[in-house]
């Protein structure tokens, strides 16, 4: 009796600590908030708020580190970037990183930060650590954000007022070529196998789609008004891109190029766009309504709105 009563003890107190173990390691949406100079944090378990850190001015471009133990933040005004303790939820740095900083991405390691500088037009590689900028080249007009391949090794970065995107080699960190795509393109998402890469342009209303072992265009898709944030399903299958101004977020089919849904949201500015690692939720910022919207992927219904701070820009999951 006694034996038998110790092991389902055992089995109890096992199956509670997975189960603790379990919903820490659930993944946190992370928003930068551009008018309130925050980021907001949510479980996306429970689509909850979990946390409000204070970060530099005008924050928009955030990235996570690989081991989920860091959150960067671009903040335009203040010229640097913010770096947040991810377990305890706090500021505990701020890197130099040069003028007007807007998108950023992060190694694969962690060891390196790809930031772009609006109005300066340039391109910066960052060793996080030492805080130090290792090089910086020129991107193009007004460079937006920057995505990096699934493999590491370009860095495709869209460029607002020069319509085109730049591509760099991240070994030799040097421009290889130059992609014109629409009008205005902003966002910008590789498919998971590298293969693909889908720019969306807000002024042409237009996602290109581009061969990256060519660099050739593939397809121009006629979208809404003013497409921005792109994310593409883990399977490839489907690419969700944000509208500005349409105020939803359209359903792309990767095989067919061709839109098969629209799921339209309350509110105005639905702007960056992020999955969770299983494709299962869609974080879309709404910055007009200051909430963050949830989208069950598998239904492409909208699940909830969520409260942020004022004007959510950016927006990244942890892996």
């Amino acid at each position: 009796m006694k034996r038998t009563l110790f092991f389902s003890l055992f089995a109890a107190g096992y199956w509670l600590l997975a189960m603790c173990s379990s919903a820490a390691a659930q993944p946190r949406a992370y928003v930068t908030n551009e008018k309130s100079d925050e980021v907001t944090v949510i479980d996306t378990a429970t689509d909850k708020v979990v946390a409000t850190i204070k970060v530099g001015q005008r924050p928009r471009g955030v990235c996570v580190s690989p081991d989920g133990k860091r959150v960067y933040t671009a903040n335009g005004n203040s010229n640097d970037i913010s770096v947040i303790d991810a377990e305890k939820n706090t500021l505990i740095d701020t890197i130099p990183a040069g003028e007007d900083p807007e998108g950023l991405a992060i190694s694969a390691d962690g060891s390196r930060l790809y930031v772009v500088n609006e109005s300066a037009g340039t391109f910066l590689l960052i060793d996080p650590v030492s805080k130090k900028i290792l090089n910086s080249i020129p991107a193009g007009t007004e460079p937006e954000t920057v995505a990096l391949s699934p493999d590491g090794t370009k860095a495709y970065i869209p460029n607002e007022t020069s319509n085109n995107v730049t591509v760099v080699d991240t070994a030799k960190f040097v421009v290889t070529t130059t992609i014109p795509v629409g009008e205005n393109p902003r966002g910008i998402a590789f498919s998971p196998d590298g293969k693909r890469a889908y720019a969306g342009s807000e002024r042409s209303n237009t996602v290109t789609v581009i061969d990256t072992a060519t660099n050739k265009i593939l397809a121009t898709i006629v979208m809404g008004e003013r497409p921005v944030g792109i994310a593409v399903l883990p399977d490839g299958t489907r690419a969700y891109v944000a509208h500005g101004r349409a105020n939803d977020v359209r359903v792309i089919n990767t095989a067919t190029n061709k839109i098969i849904d629209t799921i339209p949201l309350e509110g105005e500015r639905a702007w960056w766009v992020a999955l969770t690692p299983d494709g299962k939720k869609l974080y879309v910022t709404v910055g007009r309504a200051d909430k963050v919207a949830v989208i069950d992927t598998t239904t492409n219904k909208v699940l909830t709105m969520i409260p942020a701070g004022k004007l959510p820009w950016g927006v990244a999951v942890s892996r």
